[in-house]
């Protein structure tokens, strides 16, 4: 690559990583160079045709030994790069955290809130997150976060009901039928286990979230834009009856903006 198309700053590598996989994309100047994913104990062995970064961006839910595994990745390709390890703060980015303890907010749905924030300005939102766990949040158009909901996720209420019953079976995403039944046409009741199960935990899902919804919009008296994400957001989500848009990138525009309002602070 040619000296002028690395004109301007390095490239900032963000990484979100959460109790289920670790995603990561290297940007600059607002545009995407490469995106990935990883287990917590996978390679991150793509990241060698990056362009170097100059700084690391880490929002981590999943605990010290995944730190570890990050850390070492990073030494083991750019030794000594720079890197921040996020926390929920009272205010950023032009959001509010309304949490009584705002640090105790997960690090995830706050760089979650204010990607969401910046991709729907002007606009009260309720954010849904379907991944190990389900988590909402209420912002407030003027971006107060005035609290949320944190249910278990799709999987985990699956894997939940084969660990805890003597006759059904274990399931997770990557075995759960969809909610077709033998000829191909979807039903709410379904006529095996499996998909009783897939769908039983999909359709409380989506009420946890069309409730919340609802409230939502009765309380505050005007519409309020859902926006869903997550890894299990594509089968949540298909059982939902109420508008929504999908964005699936928040927590790594979030990380992006709190870069970008770092650098400039005094």
């Amino acid at each position: 690559m040619s000296g002028a198309q690395h004109a301007g700053p390095p490239p900032l590598l963000l990484i979100d990583a959460g109790n289920s996989r670790i995603k990561w994309a290297l940007v600059a100047a607002g545009t995407q160079l490469a995106t990935g994913a990883a287990n917590h104990d996978g390679d991150f062995a793509d990241w060698s045709a990056l362009r170097t970064p100059g700084s690391a961006w880490i929002s981590n839910v999943a605990g010290a030994t995944v730190a570890q595994h990050i850390d070492a990745a990073l030494d083991a390709h750019w030794p000594g790069l720079a890197r921040t390890v996020i926390r929920s703060t009272q205010q950023q980015c032009g959001v509010t955290n309304g949490y009584t303890t705002p640090d105790s907010l997960g690090s995830d749905r706050w760089a979650g809130m204010i990607g969401a924030h910046a991709a729907f300005p002007g606009e009260p939102l309720l954010i849904a997150t379907f991944g190990t766990a389900t988590t909402l949040e209420a912002l407030r158009a003027d971006g107060t976060f005035i609290g949320g909901l944190i249910a278990p996720g799709w999987t985990l209420m699956m894997r939940s009901l084969g660990e805890h019953t003597a006759q059904l079976p274990v399931l997770d995403a990557h075995h759960a039928p969809g909610s077709a039944d033998e000829t191909g046409e979807a039903s709410l009741f379904a006529t095996d286990t499996k998909r009783s199960i897939a769908a039983g935990c999909a359709l409380a899902q989506a009420s946890l979230v069309e409730r919340a919804w609802a409230d939502l919009q009765e309380g505050w008296k005007m519409p309020v834009r859902l926006v869903v994400s997550g890894g299990a957001a594509a089968q949540a989500s298909a059982a939902l009856k109420v508008p929504h848009t999908r964005h699936d990138s928040l927590v790594l525009a979030g990380l992006a903006l709190i870069a970008a309002q770092s650098a400039v602070e005094p």
